[in-house]
């Protein structure tokens, strides 16, 4: 697309941000019952480095005119960082298929320096009392790739991220967003006794079924599969960590449905996925031609959809809206598009109609202890808990030492957030904030030390450069810095 200069290079992006989502879908939203939307937030908002190839700054002005339109419609904003520098997941929508370059590899640890950066300015920004009741919880990180990692390293960078976003929203229980911490394909229960006493942090899973073994039975086969393979374990979730949230779920029982998987990558379903061999199981065609659905397979549609929703309970559905095929003029992935689920009549019309759907065999009781809600205890983290998963790691995966892996200093100056311009009807301007919060959170931004040499961030598997980046290359340098919390 940048080489695509006589259609307007990059700048072509913002055609679909201007486009795609507007004020209508959030009036669409409030009107279906839904009251939180997960907006995906990629780092290029703030800045791009080098030949990164990405368009910067230009999606943060229309996250800001998403903050205006949830405020009218009295909707709340879940921010999820969604793509880190070099890659948290090796997957497309991290920003580039390939290789895992947050947390592993050569580049891994300057890559998770810099991911902490972009999370300190988001979260100095929506903590703003202009801004927080509105943005209420901050996914820091979408879908981290644990199993290759570690989860001791995703903790210690969960750790830190906790310390980066209380600080910016300064002392006092309850104070800015809540943070969600995606379980990085661990699963939900190896977090059980991990932040306990901190100040209101979730659990966000994406449970699907749809990327699994694939099946050819019908949904009215399936509809009570959520309710045994989602319930019990969110309910004990809810018991044993606190909060826990499907931050995505869709529809899909296969994995049929254009790009569902990446441009050209095949599916499952058909047997033509990257990456097999795959068994055919059939055709898509069924699966997605939803002009042929009758109204019978839409109720069972509807009912998987109730599922979902009641196992879940605090949930996102992936994705409010798909948009139409440039080719056929429909939508060709149905099961992941909310919108056309309530224009077709396969979504409920309001969502509370799921509750007691699978039965309330066993449903979590509710309160949250005090702390998990920001009352009392909240962000008396343990002495020992906050020790053992002190920032950095000691070693990174595919790297080695950390102490002999490039890192950045933090001299840099920060980028601070623009805010949007207000003009009061009767002249005059409305405050809508510096875009950073906390005076006294003045460290530099991390970058590049000038005698050193570094490889690319999204390199993949190489050898370290030469000279040597590494903490003991630069002992002579500024030192990291280390977050304390502010006390509760």
């Amino acid at each position: 697309m940048a080489a695509d200069t006589a259609n307007g290079g990059l700048s072509q992006l913002e055609d679909h941000y201007k486009t795609f989502i507007t004020e209508q879908d959030f009036a669409q939203i409030a009107a279906a019952g839904l009251n939180w939307v997960r907006i995906p937030l990629p780092y290029w908002a703030i800045e791009v480095r080098d030949d990164e190839p990405f368009l910067a700054k230009t999606c943060w002005t229309y996250f800001l005119k998403a903050i205006q339109w949830a405020r009218k419609y009295g909707i709340r904003i879940n921010l999820d960082l969604h793509a880190l520098p070099g890659s948290q997941n090796g997957w497309n929508h991290s920003g580039r298929l390939g290789t895992i370059n947050m947390l592993n590899g050569p580049m891994g640890l300057a890559n998770a320096q810099r991911s902490l950066d972009y999370i300190r300015i988001l979260a100095e920004f929506i903590s703003q009392p202009q801004y927080k009741d509105v943005v209420a919880m901050f996914g820091v990180t979408n879908e981290p790739f644990a199993p290759t990692f570690g989860q001791e390293n995703l903790a210690r960078y969960y750790m830190q991220a906790y310390d980066i976003v209380r600080t910016a929203s300064g002392t006092g229980e309850g104070n800015g967003p809540f943070i969600s911490f995606h379980e990085g394909f661990m699963g939900l229960s190896n977090w059980v006794g991990y932040f306990t006493n901190s100040d209101r942090t979730s659990l966000d899973l994406h449970p699907y079924l749809c990327f699994n073994a694939q099946s050819a039975d019908p949904y009215s086969a399936r509809d009570t599969e959520p309710c045994t393979t989602w319930g019990p374990n969110q309910n004990a979730s809810m018991r044993a960590f606190g909060l826990s949230t499907a931050g995505e779920f869709s529809n899909a029982i296969n994995d049929c449905g254009l790009y569902v998987n990446g441009v050209g990558l095949g599916t499952r379903y058909e047997g033509n996925y990257t990456g097999g061999p795959w068994p055919v199981i059939g055709s898509c065609e069924q699966w997605t031609d939803y002009q042929s659905w009758d109204a019978s397979l839409k109720q069972d549609i509807q009912q998987f959809a109730l599922a979902s929703m009641d196992a879940l309970q605090n949930w996102f559905f992936w994705t409010w809206k798909i948009g139409n095929s440039s080719v056929t003029g429909k939508v060709e992935s149905p099961a992941w598009s909310y919108q056309l689920g309530l224009q077709e009549g396969w979504m409920p019309a309001d969502p509370r109609v799921a509750a007691g759907t699978c039965g309330n065999t066993a449903p979590w009781q509710p309160p949250l202890q005090s702390w998990q809600t920001g009352g009392a205890g909240a962000g008396q983290i343990p002495a020992t808990f906050t020790s053992s998963y002190a920032w950095p790691p000691t070693s990174i995966s595919g790297g080695g030492a950390a102490t002999d892996l490039p890192t950045y200093t933090p001299t840099g100056a920060l980028p601070t957030l623009p805010a949007p311009t207000f003009t009061k009807s009767a002249g005059g301007t409305v405050d809508a904030g510096s875009g950073w919060l906390n005076s006294a959170d003045n460290t530099g931004m991390n970058v590049a030390i000038p005698t050193c040499n570094y490889l690319d961030p999204w390199i993949g598997n190489a050898a370290p450069p030469s000279p040597l980046c590494g903490a003991a290359a630069r002992r002579d340098t500024v030192p990291d810095p280390v977050i304390t919390p502010p006390p509760s």
